[in-house]
């Protein structure tokens, strides 16, 4: 699926890619993340240096999670999950890869939004101004089989449903409600 996105009047996109992992030590992960999805979203954009600063913020909702699915979590890059920062990767046209699997194969059931923003470097605060977001996930159940959910696209109103989220989640950044400027 390709995402179109606009950030300074400059035409982007991302190209999300779903598969099943087939393969797990391919893209280092145990070998019991056999048939679990693997996603990969890559950002095009024309923009160079820090005018390609992209973040990727994530949230996730699992009925094992602390809410038991009734709510979204934060789901930063395990690595950097102390870091008081809402972007779970980020860097110039950052690629997101998440490949989430469990060692069991009990019913389950886990959805991400994925959302591409960016953050202004002259600002004296931070924000995080969204772009572009999808949805994702998979099912696993009562007989152990791993469903994936396609991949969505997701709107300003998905985003804004987050904020109260985000921001006691991040107190010391602002989130901007999303813009939505390719459909005017």
């Amino acid at each position: 699926m390709i995402i179109p996105f606009l950030r300074d009047d400059t035409q982007g996109s991302v190209t999300v890619t779903l598969e099943r992992v087939d393969d797990p030590t391919v893209i280092g992960k145990h070998p019991s993340a056999h048939d679990f999805p693997s996603c990969t979203a890559a950002v095009d954009y024309p923009g160079k240096g820090y005018r390609a600063l992209f973040g990727w913020v994530q949230l996730v909702r699992s009925t094992d999670n602390p809410s038991a699915g009734a709510a979204f979590d934060m789901d930063p890059f395990y690595l950097f999950e102390d870091a008081p920062s809402p972007y779970a990767f980020f860097g110039i046209n950052p690629t997101l890869f998440d490949a989430p699997s469990r060692a069991s194969r009990d019913p389950l059931d886990w959805t991400a939004h994925s959302f591409l923003a960016w953050t202004p470097m002259d600002d004296t605060e931070r924000r995080v101004l969204p772009l572009a977001g999808f949805s994702w996930g998979f099912g696993i159940d009562s007989a152990g089989r791993i469903t994936l959910r396609e991949v969505e696209t997701l709107a300003p109103v998905d985003w804004d449903a987050h904020l109260p989220y985000l921001g006691t989640s991040h107190p010391g950044w602002v989130f901007e409600k999303w813009q939505d400027t390719l459909s005017g």
